[in-house]
């Protein structure tokens, strides 16, 4: 279907990919993963066609399409909602624009007949005559009522723009869909509708994606990007990060036999095919895992952040106690009534339809911000350690990596520098990285360090406002398993389903109208129809 031959990539002595050779097959959804830096995006850009390789060349069988997510959401800011998602068939929609310009001549020939029979024919074979219904169904799927069907796309707030040119990507049916992050900005229902879409999908799909939930529902292989190759392994994030875990251990264990170590990589496989047979996400064309073999596995070379959180002391059973808190935007309603008792080892999945609103009551009960009504108690015993989603402020300055630690540094022996670079080099600042700037760190390397921060705080409540942000698979991995380990509490926004489902034993929802309020899983709360019918009514 999609080869890839010889394909190099070097930028200056760098080299990013050394001649890779791999092939993309119909019917499978692959997971292109690898450390910040490896190379997805670029790889993904060179399948499309957008980036020219060093050497080699990508090869797409002759008669089938191929379609991208596109990353310029300004780009068809002078056409319609509908015509843009039709654009997405390039070919149907060039036929369909050439028609209309014949049927809009004022001086229609004989000639502009027969040519506009020839176009008929074409257009019907692809379908054509069902192309604005299609389009307007895969819209309403994806959360775009009808009333911005006919709207301009530069009209569009960036949210909505991201579902139009999701449509515009999967419309048609294309032979190789591409999609970088297409989870982003998504809620939580229209991932959970993409995610049963690809996983019944018959073509191809390649994707890049930081969410672990959504490349579990949907690969079919994992493409782990490393050492300037790419190698494909069968099955989903879960499996490819849990066999390569049992593989290093495997490989760390040199008294063992290799008839044992065969045998239990084995028995993984029979466990884990078991647990996809079962779970809902499973399809026909997730049956490959059943046809693993032992040899696939390989052990990772991924470096994965020692992130631990510790208590300085446990807290009492009073955590935190909230009466009547309201909060609005310009006169806009963001939640009101809500009222909330923490209870001790609560870990609480915090949920809005609105960001504003749970960036809101952070704010408020870390005391930054005053709410229009209501007030908060936190217990005597708790201690607090912040997460916020902006954390532009605390990195607005030229101190070294090592220094702005230090600030936070509680005792003599933290504040001592070998210490400090014991610690950051846990969190993969290792050598001269702890001597950057704060100024010049990336997204990533900046919520690393907020996370150091509150380890070296030691408080017994975590608060966490969207804290996978700009995080790699690796880093979201080890954090999501610290939390869940943790022994205090913790309140936590999150858009990473898996992060809500593993971690959280609440849910606890702030509408305009009230709060809703939950003790079940995440997944438990989005399966309730009871919850769903509340839901709707407190948004209304």
């Amino acid at each position: 279907m999609l080869t890839v031959n010889n394909l190099s990539v070097q930028f200056g002595k760098r080299i990013l990919f050394d001649e890779v050779n791999t092939t993309f097959t119909q019917g499978n959804c692959y997971g292109v993963i690898g450390a910040n830096g490896a190379g997805k995006s670029t790889f993904l850009k060179i399948l499309a066609g957008d980036f020219d390789p060093t050497s080699g060349n990508v090869f797409l069988e002759p008669g089938k399409r191929m379609s991208v997510l596109n990353q310029n959401h300004n780009m068809f800011d002078e056409h319609t909602v509908l015509e843009t998602v039709m654009m997405g068939n390039k070919t149907l929609f060039a036929v369909k624009k050439e028609m209309d310009e014949i049927y809009m001549k004022p001086d229609f020939s004989d000639k502009d007949s027969d040519r506009v029979g020839e176009l008929q024919v074409v257009f019907e074979e692809m379908n054509g005559w069902n192309a604005d219904s299609d389009a307007a169904a895969m819209l309403s799927n994806l959360g775009i009522s009808e009333e911005y069907h006919y709207t301009m796309m530069g009209d569009l707030d960036g949210k909505l723009k991201v579902r139009v040119l999701l449509a515009q990507a999967l419309f048609g049916n294309p032979d190789v869909l591409i999609m970088d992050e297409p989870t982003n900005d998504l809620d939580f229902e229209t991932i959970a509708w993409l995610e049963n879409f690809l996983a019944n999908y018959d073509n191809t799909v390649i994707v890049v994606s930081h969410d672990r939930h959504f490349l579990d529902a949907v690969c079919t292989h994992i493409s782990d990007i490393d050492f300037g190759k790419i190698n494909h392994y069968s099955g989903n994030y879960t499996f490819w990060y849990e066999s390569s875990q049992l593989a290093a251990r495997q490989r760390a264990q040199q008294n063992k036999k290799a008839e044992e170590k065969k045998a239990e990589l084995e028995e993984f496989i029979r466990r884990f095919s078991a647990n996809v047979a079962k779970s809902k996400q499973a399809t026909s064309r997730k049956k490959m895992i059943e046809k693993l073999k032992v040899d696939e596995i390989k052990p990772s070379s991924r470096r994965y952040p020692a992130i631990i959180f510790d208590q300085e002391r446990e807290a009492g059973d009073q955590i935190l106690n909230i009466s009547g808190l309201a909060a609005s935007v310009e006169g806009e309603v963001l939640f009101r009534n809500v009222d909330l008792n923490m209870a001790k080892g609560d870990k609480i999945v915090l949920f809005s339809k609105d960001s504003r609103a749970t960036s809101a009551f952070y704010e408020i009960i870390n005391g930054n911000q005053a709410a229009d009504a209501g007030k908060f108690d936190w217990g005597i015993t708790t201690t607090q350690a912040y997460l916020p989603v902006d954390n532009h402020s605390f990195f607005d300055n030229d101190l070294t990596l090592v220094d702005w630690l230090r600030q936070w540094a509680k005792t003599e022996e933290e504040r001592d520098e070998v210490y400090i670079r014991g610690f950051l080099g846990k969190m993969i600042f290792s050598g001269e990285e702890a001597l950057k700037t704060a100024r010049v760190l990336s997204g990533g390397e900046k919520v690393r360090c907020m996370l150091s921060r509150m380890m070296m705080q030691r408080a017994n409540i975590l608060m966490l406002d969207e804290p996978t942000n700009h995080l790699d698979l690796e880093s979201i991995t080890a954090f999501n398993n610290s939390l869940k380990n943790f022994k205090g509490s913790v309140i936590f926004t999150t858009h990473d389903h898996e992060f809500a489902q593993t971690v959280g034993n609440r849910v606890v929802e702030l509408t305009p109208s009230g709060v809703i309020d939950r003790y079940m899983t995440f997944d438990d709360y989005f399966e309730d129809e009871k919850i769903q019918e509340l839901r709707k009514k407190m948004y209304s």
